[in-house]
């Protein structure tokens, strides 16, 4: 079987950036906005052609309330600003550029873009597919290995394992255990009151991983870690928020997403879906920088 390099995109960020970066007085026909699809149509452009990118899916969230977490824990990510009403309006019309330049579109109202992301890397990797995560989400590095990379595109900063684990302190595998300890205020994951990133990583390094942590908890009070008398004391009350905690950062890989190899090629853009779609837009030359036409 052929096996190919394959882009999975975290849409969002890339949306948000381009939303705050460039002035909502640009407007379409229509007189709305459409600042936050243009930058993104900017950003798709430049990751097709700067990367050559054969294979593209991009995955999108639905909504910042109605993740399967809400029901675990009702505050994830309860203390974030729902998207101004500006931006909120042109989410469809990111996902209509990417369908209309060949991507392959995902998108759910329970499952995060990440979950999507995660779900499609684990149903391509076993083929033998090299994938390509384009984040600036540390959350994804979860998922990387020998086969999968992570691309900050923004940055153009590249992660395989010894890039997370030098980033991070930890190994990829222990991202999860790593914010199941530490937390992570912008998702509102609450971790460990009183143990921080530099802590997380300390336990980490010395017991492995959040299980055996709470295995061995004994053994913490003589760990060569600042405090670590009364550390045992708050990882043994807190020991049900830690596992939330990381069950909360833990990438689903059971959502409904199928990883078709036809779907994610990127035959080009086509023409019928781009040329009244950048119409109705105003995007105007931006439509010169697609180089791959079907």
């Amino acid at each position: 079987m052929t096996t190919h390099t394959i882009h999975l995109v975290d849409a969002s960020p890339y949306i948000f950036r381009a939303y705050f970066s460039i002035p909502t007085k640009m407007v379409g026909r229509s007189g709305l906005p459409v600042n936050a699809a243009y930058g993104f149509a900017q950003f798709l452009l430049r990751l097709i052609n700067q990367e050559r990118v054969t294979h593209l899916g991009l995955a999108f969230d639905k909504s910042l309330t109605t993740s399967f977490r809400n029901d675990i824990y009702p505050p994830y990510k309860a203390q974030r600003d729902l998207p101004p009403p500006e931006l909120e309006a042109q989410q469809d019309w990111c996902q209509e550029i990417g369908e209309a330049l060949g991507a392959a579109i995902y998108v759910d109202t329970r499952y995060e873009a990440d979950d999507l992301v995660g779900t499609l890397c684990r149903q391509l990797e076993p083929a033998g597919h090299q994938i390509v995560l384009v984040t600036s989400d540390k959350d994804l590095a979860q998922l990387v290995n020998e086969r999968v990379t992570l691309l900050d595109f923004a940055k153009d900063e590249r992660y395989n394992p010894a890039a997370v684990a030098e980033k991070f302190g930890v190994r990829p595998d222990q991202i999860i255990d790593y914010l199941g300890l530490a937390g992570d205020s912008v998702d509102n994951i609450p971790g460990v009151k009183g143990v921080g990133k530099k802590t997380a990583v300390a336990l980490l390094a010395a017991l492995d991983s959040l299980d055996a942590i709470y295995q061995r908890l004994d053994e913490v009070p003589t760990l060569p870690i600042r405090g670590a008398k009364s550390l045992r004391t708050k990882l043994d009350e807190q020991r049900e928020t830690a596992l939330l905690s990381r069950q909360l950062a833990t990438i689903a890989l059971d959502a409904p997403a199928t990883a078709d190899l036809d779907e994610l090629r990127l035959d080009g853009a086509d023409p019928e879906l781009v040329d009244p779609l950048f119409e109705e837009l105003k995007f105007g030359r931006i439509r010169d920088r697609i180089t791959h036409w079907k």
